[in-house]
């Protein structure tokens, strides 16, 4: 997978390449790796700060789109950790996080871990509430589906409604 799947959220510059874990470079941990020595930013509490003003939850969706599925799971778990687990801009995230690893997985032919994942997914979705950080999670979770199931299925986009 390569090149630009549509629109950006922000002008980030993306990896170097797509980690794919016991392939590439631990992006975090190898000298090699693309976010090597990068330091921790500050992360906001989506459930009371505004999403459409966070780079970094913007960043993530970015990566989720272009196919930086460890990236994106990377990036979005510091959120989800700072909005706080159980939270409902925290099941929002863990809903994205979970999808972002079973497309992760299905890519790296672990179809069992894949569905796994999914179905984690579709719990936080359900759990998330009214809260869906511009979100449309019932179709990111029925798209994550189609692209483990449906072979000829493209994995999810992400498409923020402002």
């Amino acid at each position: 997978m390569t090149g630009t799947r549509g629109k950006r959220y922000t002008e980030r510059p993306l990896p170097a390449y797509r980690h794919l874990p016991g392939r590439t470079p631990h992006p975090t941990r190898d000298p090699e790796g693309h976010s090597y020595d990068r330091p921790e930013p500050d992360l906001p509490d989506l459930n009371h700060e505004s999403w459409r003003k966070c780079d970094e939850y913007l960043y993530g969706i970015d990566l989720f789109n272009e196919g930086y599925w460890w990236e994106c799971h990377e990036v979005l778990e510091g959120l989800w950790h700072a909005a706080g687990v159980g939270s409902e801009a925290g099941h929002v995230l863990q809903s994205v996080i979970q999808c972002a690893a079973a497309h992760l997985k299905a890519s790296t032919d672990r179809p069992v871990g894949a569905m796994r994942l999914h179905d984690h997914s579709l719990r936080h979705a359900r759990w998330s509430g009214s809260r869906q950080l511009g979100l449309d999670l019932e179709a990111m979770v029925r798209d994550t589906r189609s692209f483990l199931t449906v072979k000829e299925a493209g994995p999810a986009r992400l498409t923020l409604i402002f």
